[in-house]
């Protein structure tokens, strides 16, 4: 009988996000039991750890690590930045062979795959926190000529949309093929959010979200 261990990481800023808190998670790793393992298959421990990904002292994980080592059990995590946000971390772990781990929103990526998609998430993280540092700077220096009563806030706004923009014009070099391929809004954000890229703000896609991006990008060109 194939056995799981299931494992949920959520920071406390992450709890009120749509597609990371702790009920989404469960959902996602039920979907993946539903219909993707073998038949019949165990859940034999969860485990949950309330602390950022940056936080390389995931007690309940090592837990979780330990008890498939023991037992052979397989990990299941809902994404794999739940598991880790480093990609050597990630590594790592595949190189221990006596772990074997699977993703629920994407079942059927192998660990080369999964090596991949945790490297461009890893860049886009860099990328995304170079950007906000460089437009939050220069939206500072335009907020000391923007007057007004509440010039803080204009500047916040200003490198708010500046960040939005650049995005954009970003992500739809993915987006403008496959709708070009007539693909719906839905399919589309299903996509991004199985391929684990993140909207601008680091949360999941909607159709509504997909459809301002392409016309985001259509009007900065």
């Amino acid at each position: 009988m194939q056995q799981f261990v299931t494992y949920r990481r959520v920071s406390t800023e992450e709890q009120g996000k749509s597609g990371l808190g702790l009920e989404a998670q469960s959902r996602d790793i039920q979907v993946f039991l539903d219909s993707y393992a073998e038949v019949p298959f165990e859940v034999i421990a969860t485990f949950t750890d309330v602390l950022s990904g940056k936080d390389n002292d995931r007690p309940e994980l090592t837990k979780a690590l330990d008890l498939c080592r023991k037992t052979g059990a397989t990990l299941l995590v809902a994404k794999l930045d739940r598991l880790s946000r480093r990609v050597s971390q990630i590594a790592t772990l595949m190189e221990d062979r006596r772990i074997r781990f699977r993703v629920a929103s994407m079942p059927h990526a192998d660990n080369f795959q999964l090596h991949i998609y945790a490297a461009l998430a890893e860049q886009e993280r860099e990328f995304i926190s170079l950007r906000t540092k460089a437009a939050l700077a220069e939206a500072k220096a335009k907020g000391k000529q923007l007057g007004g009563v509440r010039p803080k806030t204009e500047a916040r706004n200003v490198a708010a949309k500046e960040m939005a923009d650049e995005y954009a014009k970003r992500v739809v070099g993915l987006i403008a093929p496959m709708r070009e391929a007539g693909k719906s809004l839905r399919q589309i954000c299903d996509a991004l959010n199985s391929s684990g890229l993140a909207t601008s703000r680091d949360g999941k896609w909607s159709p509504a979200q997909v459809k301002r991006t392409l016309e985001r990008a259509t009007s900065t060109t």
